[in-house]
C-alpha cells in the first residue's frame, strides 16, 4: 500500500467519524457540538450518556444512512465512534 493509499484511508475514516459524530448529535438531539465528540469516548455510561432509546436510534441512523443493520448480537459496536465506524468498514468491504 502506497503513503498516497494510506494518507487516503485515514482521511476517508475522518469523514467516516464525522459523519456518524454529526448524525449522533443530530438525529438524537444532543446539546453539543459533533466536534467535542472523540472518536473513543464511550457513548453510554460516563460518556455521552445515552441510554437503551438512543441504542435503537442509532441502529436506524447507521442501517438509513450505511446500509448496514445492527444486530443484538453485535452490542459490542455501541462502545464508541470508533467501533461503529470499524462495524460499518467491516460490513461494507464484504
Amino acid at each position: 500500500m502506497s503513503s498516497d493509499d494510506v494518507m487516503q484511508r485515514a482521511r476517508d475514516r475522518r469523514a467516516l467519524n464525522d459523519r456518524l459524530k454529526a448524525l449522533i448529535v443530530e438525529g438524537l438531539g444532543l446539546p453539543l457540538d459533533a466536534g467535542l465528540i472523540d472518536d473513543d469516548q464511550p457513548l453510554f455510561g460516563r460518556g455521552l450518556e445515552l441510554d437503551s432509546l438512543d441504542t435503537l436510534e442509532i441502529v436506524s441512523l447507521v442501517d438509513e444512512n450505511f446500509g448496514v443493520y445492527i444486530t443484538d448480537d453485535d452490542a459490542y459496536v455501541f462502545g464508541s465512534v470508533n467501533s461503529i465506524a470499524d462495524f460499518i468498514e467491516a460490513a461494507t468491504q464484504k
